[in-house]
């Protein structure tokens, strides 16, 4: 985004325009995913966005235009925003064919994947070469990891009868509603978590990122180890004790007298919401309301739509409060997790268990 905002010469109310052709993009790409891997299966949907993305990527580093720029935002907000909705309806249909909790491992893969990213290119980067040549370089790559896994992909496909299209009711629009809950309390530490400690004096501005960085290193390492822990405590167990750890972190957070209880809330927040997101897809993948791909779209929209409008409520509010009061609006949205857990994941039908 600095590279664009220099090549187009353009404000910071232009930059935000143009973010939001990506959400968009996105979003509309969402709805119509789990139709199309339900007609089509999530194979062809995978490799097809996959390739788009990685085509679509270097265009992002030589648009000229505002137009041209969110055009190409609004097509690379398309490709990803498929490709995550299939990947992640993919990966519940590998979990149920090997019969034990993998998703909070993928999930643990993905932010790996950010971390990578980021490191690579700042790499990449600092060694002199141009966005262009990195985004190309990063293409390519995505390019070989799609050739190299297309022969591994599942063939999976809706069984004869089920509907493409349904729309989300009974538990699905309970999940959907935790979801966009959980996606908005992480999107809020990505925007405003920085502003939060530098304004509650508890650090100085070029430290302001400390606390997302503890955040999301906490969160990728309690992925890693939250199969076996969830296939030990089963979902509704690691839905209420991970909501609940999550929220003492906020509010420990929000009350923190010096930055080490802060940076320990942090810590805290990452290690308790890491898995309820798995577990809530596992969810939307074994419940019988409604065909399980149309159901991991839906929520996987609704938590996009989380991050994308939950930041903005919480900087309408806190411009009225204050950001300190306004932070206090996740705790109590997030007190509704561990409150759904019974409807969510119910003992009687039990977790994934490990074999």
């Amino acid at each position: 985004m600095p590279y664009a905002k220099d090549r187009l010469a353009v404000d910071e109310r232009v930059l935000g325009i143009l973010l939001l052709c990506l959400g968009i993009g996105s979003l509309v790409a969402m709805f119509f995913t789990g139709m199309l891997s339900s007609r089509f299966g999530t194979r062809p949907v995978i490799l097809v966005s996959g390739f788009g993305l990685a085509a679509v990527l270097p265009w992002l580093a030589i648009a000229s235009t505002p137009f041209t720029l969110g055009v190409t935002l609004l097509l690379f907000g398309a490709t990803l925003g498929s490709l995550d909705v299939a990947m992640n309806i993919h990966a519940v249909e590998v979990e149920r064919n090997v019969g034990r909790p993998l998703l909070s491992g993928f999930h643990g893969l993905y932010s790996l994947g950010g971390f990578a990213g980021a490191a690579f290119v700042t790499l990449l980067l600092s060694a002199g070469l141009g966005p262009l040549e990195c985004v190309v370089i990063g293409s390519v790559l995505m390019v070989l990891a799609l050739i190299a896994s297309w022969p591994r992909l599942l063939r999976t496909k809706t069984a004869d009868g089920e509907p493409h299209f349904a729309w989300p009711r009974g538990v699905v629009l309970v999940i959907a509603a935790l979801a966009a809950i959980t996606f908005l309390a992480e999107g809020a530490l990505l925007d405003w978590s920085a502003l939060l400690i530098t304004g509650m004096g508890l650090v100085d501005v070029e430290q302001g990122g400390l606390g997302y960085m503890l955040f999301s290193i906490s969160m990728t390492l309690a992925r890693f180890s939250g199969d076996k822990l969830t296939a030990r405590i089963g979902d509704q167990s690691m839905m209420i004790w991970g909501s609940l750890v999550a929220i003492a972190g906020f509010m420990l957070l929000l009350m923190a007298p010096v930055v080490a209880v802060a940076m320990a809330a942090f810590i805290l927040i990452g290690l308790g919401a890491a898995n309820v997101v798995p577990v809530l897809f596992r969810r939307a993948g074994s419940q019988t309301m409604m065909p399980s791909g149309l159901a991991i779209a839906a929520i996987t929209t609704t938590g996009y739509a989380g991050i994308l409008l939950g930041p903005a409520a919480i900087g309408f509010v806190a411009k009225h409060v204050g950001l300190t009061m306004a932070f206090w609006m996740i705790p109590a949205l997030l007190i509704l997790v561990p409150l759904c857990a019974a409807v969510v994941a119910p003992k009687s039908r039990g977790a994934v268990r490990a074999q």
